[in-house]
This record gives C-alpha cells, structure tokens and sequence, in this order.
C-alpha cells in the first residue's frame, strides 16, 4: 500500500519528465491510499489550473482508490510528526495517514526526503 502525496498526483497529471520515473512506483486503485486532504489539494489546484470538470473526473478517480478520512487517531499523529519534524498541517496529516495505514508514502516533497517509510522522487 501507498499514500501518494499531492506533489506526485499534481506531476503525473501534467505529463512532467518524472511521470515515467513516477510509474514505476504508482499504485493501481486498490493499493493507492488518499487521504482526503489530498483530495482537497487536488481538488483546489486542478479547478484553478485546468477547470472544474477536470478536477471533477481526477477525483472520481481517487474515489476508486481507499480513501482515508482524517479521524482523531491520525489527527493525533499528524500533531506529533508535526512537532517531531516541523511539518506543515497537511504534510503531517498525509504522513500520519501513512504511517496509520502501514503504507509508504510517495512523494516529490523535499521535506519528507530522509522520513522513514517514504518512496522520494526528487524534482
């Protein structure tokens, strides 16, 4: 299983030169969590960029993905991983989802470069 971050769903939509390298590691629906923050980044960045359609069909995609709620469980975690590597809100809530889950978390974010469990892709 993988947390895939927003930095990684934003690359494989605009077809950037890391999408073949991103492949490799991308999960098919039933392996890919989504956190639902993800899918407000998501959802805030393709209606800004491509238009609301757009974001509507790539969030029915995650929809087919496991989708993670933010509960108090991981809220908790995300406040300590934000305490124990300053991480902004949203990084720490995708971590915490992934590390609740038992999962990698893919993502082109410096800042989450030396954490345990993740699966980088330098820009």
């Amino acid at each position: 299983m993988k947390v895939v971050d927003t930095s990684v769903w934003i690359e494989w939509l605009i077809d950037s030169p890391l999408k073949l390298e991103i492949s490799q590691f991308f999960p098919i629906t039933t392996e890919c969590i989504v956190p639902t923050i993800v899918q407000l980044e998501l959802d805030k960045w393709l209606t800004r960029e491509v238009g609301e359609n757009e974001a509507d069909q790539v969030i029915a995609y995650t929809q087919n993905c496991v989708v993670a709620m933010l509960d108090t469980k991981i809220a908790l975690h995300a406040a300590e991983l934000h305490r124990q590597y300053k991480l902004a809100t949203a990084d720490a809530i995708v971590y915490a989802t992934a590390l609740t889950h038992k999962a990698h978390l893919l993502t082109c974010d410096a800042h989450f470069e030396n954490l345990p469990n993740v699966i980088y892709i330098k820009k």
